[in-house]
């Protein structure tokens, strides 16, 4: 395949690659790790998730000087005024942890009722053609939800357990794999994403 097709994702997580290399090569590219380029992690210093997508995908074109895709997502919680937002992955402070984000999450809302805890996963995708290119492809899609009180589900990661999706009646952790990937914030800018690149 020739080059001019390879991008570089702007992440070090497998999982993410493989998926996008799913999705994205029956268009012709072809996802590589920015890890095989050399690209350090960018200390995500946005005020938003595009900001920080942006700072991520930038960095990874610099350096590998491929077209680049980067994503930001993360949990936007009403009654804590979006928290944790921008900040999800990293809630409750170093090292990460999804358990330690979640009971900080509980605590947080202990006094917020059920019927009061509504919330929204946020992703955002920008791809660019290359480091300095002034017009990024940048797609966001959310998925409506509400906080439970206690965790339900074993699969998924991050919040999953926690969020509740009312049209289905469980939580993300409940879900199967395919499930997820069809309803998810992640899985719509996904989506939304591919209909940009076909139509360039």
């Amino acid at each position: 395949m020739s080059r001019a097709f390879d991008i570089v994702l702007a992440s070090g997580n497998a999982g993410k690659i493989r998926e996008f290399n799913q999705l994205l090569s029956p268009l012709g590219y072809e996802v590589k790790a920015q890890a095989d380029y050399g690209v350090a992690e960018v200390e995500e210093t946005g005020l938003t998730f595009i900001e920080n997508a942006l700072l991520k995908a930038r960095e990874a074109s610099r350096v590998s000087g491929l077209p680049a895709l980067a994503d930001d997502s993360g949990l936007v919680v009403d009654a804590l005024q979006g928290a944790p937002g921008i900040y999800s992955a990293r809630y409750a402070g170093e090292p990460k942890s999804d358990e330690a984000n979640n009971r900080k999450l509980l605590d947080q809302l202990l006094e917020v009722p059920e019927g009061e805890r509504s919330a929204r996963y946020w992703c955002v995708l920008v791809y660019l053609r290359h480091a300095d290119d002034p017009v990024p492809l940048i797609v966001q899609q959310h998925w409506q939800g509400e906080i439970l009180a206690h965790p339900r589900g074993e699969g998924g990661f991050g919040y999953d357990p926690l969020f509740w999706i009312p049209e289905v009646r469980m939580s993300v952790a409940e879900l199967s794999a395919e499930e997820k990937n069809r309803l998810s914030h992640r899985g719509r800018a996904m989506q939304a994403l591919l209909a940009q690149l076909s139509s360039h």
